[in-house]
């Protein structure tokens, strides 16, 4: 073969060459440019190190720490390109390490009320720790929101974020079982929080897992809520006593301040519901990840589309907030100044046995995925 020929074929193959070395090497995903993940130092809880990670999109930031998995920010622009936080917390570790009302925490081992702090599971009674009068709340004393996870990077066709584990010995807050836990929060390029649940257990044991976002997407501190409007896809939701408890009535939220199937004005009635909502809703669909409900607010366009694949949706008006917690940049944290759209199975349901069960058994696998979807409404 002459020199010409040679280089000839060469100049043909070499597009080809450069590819297949190219498909070698491609161990960095794509979106790696796309979306960023850095790692910084946020102080330290009973002397311990914890991290703050923070995922970066063009259109999307995104904090969380390895401390009860809080989501400490969540920054997204309005309909004129302009970025605010819309999460309620604090602007250091010392606020979340102390007492506050479960700011962006992972939630567990169960989520919500379990009454008078016991259930019984298969002729077994199992005691909790009460911290709620008489009753369990959240996973107790100490639980999922004050541990400090394991956490890894993780990146994605489309996403990246971090992996978050941890293990819930036999006898946590009262709970059976050992219970290994892995909770993995990404951003997208369509501009969503994903957040995904996995568990299993040695014994069966009840799980309940969810995020306890406060959302105000006018800004954290920027004002109350009630001006934003609400859509929840469900028909009934789950009635309470005076304590919080379901009492296993599931009514039809049809003619009553809770129907939220058009979108509604928060504030429209909530003053015919005692206390403000904090209502667990019963969601239309067969379990499969669906759009279950959005909240948008006028003012700055901004549109959060909720999806997941659980039952109930708890949604809580921030009734407790009550001015004496100092949030972000010294904001006073007020009445109703954030909301909770809690993706979860209901309340008390290891005590209510026609409610979807919540009881994991050894060689079963506990997922659940939930993802906040940012849109912006251009429209004045």
């Amino acid at each position: 073969m002459t020199a010409i020929n040679r280089n000839y074929l060469l100049i043909i193959l070499l597009p080809a060459i450069l590819y297949l070395n190219g498909c070698r090497h491609s161990h960095t995903p794509k979106n790696r440019k796309m979306i960023t993940i850095s790692k910084t130092p946020f102080g330290q809880v009973d002397g311990k190190p914890v991290d703050l990670y923070t995922l970066t999109s063009e259109n999307m930031v995104v904090s969380i720490t390895n401390f009860g998995g809080i989501v400490t920010s969540v920054k997204v622009p309005d309909r004129n390109g302009r970025m605010a936080d819309v999460v309620l917390g604090f602007d250091n570790i010392d606020g979340y390490a102390g007492t506050h009302p479960y700011f962006g925490c992972i939630v567990g081992r169960y989520g919500n009320r379990i009454a008078r702090a016991g259930f019984s599971i298969d002729g077994t009674y199992h005691r909790l720790n009460a911290n709620n009068g008489k009753n369990h709340l959240h996973g107790g004393i100490s639980g999922f929101d004050k541990k400090i996870w394991n956490a890894a990077e993780i990146y994605r066709e489309e996403e990246a974020g971090i992996v978050l584990t941890c293990v819930s010995h036999d006898g946590d807050e009262g709970f059976p079982g050992e219970l290994k836990v892995k909770v993995t929060y990404t951003i997208t390029l369509n501009n969503e929080l994903k957040i995904e649940y996995y568990a299993e257990t040695d014994k069966p044991t009840p799980v309940n897992l969810t995020h306890h976002g406060y959302f105000n997407l006018k800004g954290a501190g920027d004002g109350d809520i009630l001006g934003h409007k609400l859509m929840i896809d469900a028909d009934r939701y789950t009635v309470v006593d005076d304590e919080l408890i379901p009492t296993g009535e599931l009514r039809p939220v049809a003619n009553t301040p809770l129907d939220f199937r058009n979108p509604a004005e928060i504030g429209r009635g909530i003053d015919s519901v005692p206390g403000g909502y904090d209502h667990n809703f019963v969601l239309n669909g067969d379990g499969k990840l669906k759009k279950v409900a959005w909240l948008s607010e006028e003012s700055t366009g901004r549109l959060m589309e909720i999806y997941t694949d659980q039952p109930g949706l708890q949604f809580y008006s921030g009734n407790f907030l009550d001015g004496t917690i100092q949030g972000k940049h010294g904001m006073i944290y007020r009445k109703h100044y954030g909301l909770c759209l809690e993706t979860q199975h209901f309340p008390d349901s290891p005590n209510r046995p026609e409610f979807p069960s919540t009881i994991l058994r050894p060689g079963e696998i506990y997922r659940s995925a939930t993802i906040y979807r940012f849109i912006i409404n251009r429209q004045l």
